[in-house]
């Protein structure tokens, strides 16, 4: 009996091949494999170690340069360039006032008068191009820089024309001139006010990235000091042995820059702060005061260029009132507050000054000019009594006499903010030196200190290993 043939079924594919293993991936193995003892497991904490102190060492130099950089800037660069453009402003506010007084002296101005305003103009222009040059990526201070220059010429135009009319025994000399003070007032001024505002802000950034604390630096160096001590713990555990000088060494490195670092970082701290408290801050509100007075002074002329012609117009208790007597007053309030003695009322700008000061030398200038301010308010009084009564003549010589006037008062108030100005400005350089200094060599020395604190855990662990051969 046959069967019908049966119908066999494929014999299945043979199973492919693994694929090659990898270079790395063996050497990962390998790896793997040789943690599991003991040298395997020296080696690691001994790579660890160098790359933990090796990464202190670079942070630290990292944060430190940036806090120096911050540091040389507060004191080359923010600082100055703050300074010069109060000095502008300064500058600016002296030759109007200046032009006011000489405008009153008559036809024939004193060439003092000139000489003084035409230097002023010339300070300012000075300025005005070093600004420029060194006001890197700020785009409001350049278009400040920009707005001065451009109506800087239309200024001084409108003053020559004043005092061509004024030579002439022209009436319309007194129009030129206040157009030129509000020129002055309403677009001058105002763009050299923002360019110190812009560049004391930037003196203020500037004075945040030299105090900020490294606390990257000192977290990356807690976490080497106890990796370190953990290795130290572990090899007295398994060996008994006190001390590892490749460990010690790494530990003293590692200790001494994380001192460094803290202690050299609260000097310069404390240095900073102290220039900007004592220095920086008391440079600001003098340089307000300087400028104030100064303004006051231009009010003061222009009230007798101006003979009640400009009056208030805004509705309040000054409307219809002198508006340069006016502004006098308010630019006195802001100076001495409303003190009727010697002494500055709290919260004025003298009296913000003379707090600010830490010496007597500092303390001194401000009081005496609290004194002579309230000797020109004196004086004011009566220059104005003189000119409401029609006694024009008399109030005049009061004005800008050359004894007993307001004149005199105001130079007297201007010498002595000067003086002050030049004490605090010498106090600022040496505590902002100091306070750089203190990062001298900081970072180099974290450096060198990071590479010896290396070798040394390299250096112990190797010796550990060396008992394995």
């Amino acid at each position: 009996m046959s069967y019908p043939p049966t119908t066999g079924r494929a014999a299945p594919p043979p199973a492919p091949a693994a694929p090659p293993r990898t270079a790395w991936a063996e050497g990962l193995d390998r790896a793997r494999a040789a943690a599991t003892t003991e040298p395997g497991r020296l080696r690691v904490i001994g790579a660890v170690l160098a790359a933990l102190v090796i990464a202190f060492g670079a942070v630290t130099a990292w944060q430190v340069s940036d806090r120096q950089t911050a540091a040389d800037a507060v004191a080359e660069r923010s600082q100055p360039l703050s300074a010069d453009a109060a000095q502008i402003y300064r500058s600016l506010a002296d030759a109007d006032t200046t032009a006011t007084g000489g405008f009153l002296a008559g036809g024939q101005e004193p060439p003092q008068v000139r000489q003084r305003f035409v230097r002023d103009i010339d300070t300012a222009s000075k300025l005005l191009v070093r600004a420029a040059a060194n006001t890197e990526g700020s785009s409001s201070a350049r278009d400040e820089i920009q707005k001065i220059n451009q109506m800087l010429p239309v200024y001084t135009g409108l003053v020559d024309s004043a005092r061509a009319n004024n030579r002439q025994g022209l009436p319309l000399g007194g129009a030129y001139l206040r157009y030129a003070n509000d020129t002055m007032r309403d677009k001058l001024l105002p763009a050299a006010g923002r360019l110190y505002q812009a560049e004391t802000a930037r003196l203020g950034e500037d004075y945040e990235d030299a105090e900020a604390w490294p606390w990257v630096a000192i977290a990356t160096g807690l976490v080497a000091l106890g990796a370190l001590g953990w290795a130290q713990r572990r090899e007295f555990l398994r060996t008994n042995r006190v001390l590892s000088p490749g460990l010690l060494t790494a530990t003293a490195a590692s200790t001494v820059v994380m001192l460094w670092l803290v202690v050299g970082h609260a000097v310069a701290s404390t240095e900073l702060s102290d220039s900007n408290d004592h220095g920086a801050k008391s440079l600001q509100v003098l340089n307000e005061a300087r400028i104030d007075s100064l303004r006051a002074r231009a009010d003061e002329n222009l009230t007798l260029v101006a003979r009640g012609a400009v009056v208030v117009d805004e509705d309040g208790a000054n409307k219809g009132k002198d508006a340069y007597e006016v502004s006098y007053g308010s630019r006195m309030s802001a100076l001495v507050g409303k003190a009727s003695g010697d002494r500055p009322s709290d919260g004025s700008l003298l009296d913000k000054a003379r707090a600010l000061a830490d010496d007597d030398e500092g303390r001194e200038p401000v009081e005496k000019a609290g004194g002579r301010i309230h000797e020109w308010q004196v004086r004011h009084k009566a220059a104005r009594a003189a000119d409401d009564g029609g006694d024009y003549k008399t109030a005049l010589t009061k004005v800008i006499g050359a004894d007993d006037s307001t004149g005199e008062s105001f130079d007297a108030v201007d010498s002595q903010l000067a003086k002050a100005l030049d004490h605090e400005q010498r106090e600022f350089q040496q505590a902002a030196d100091d306070g750089r200094g203190a990062f001298t060599a900081m970072a180099l020395g974290a450096g060198v200190l990071a590479v010896l604190g290396a070798a040394g855990a390299v250096l112990g662990i190797g010796r550990r290993l060396s008992e394995y051969r």
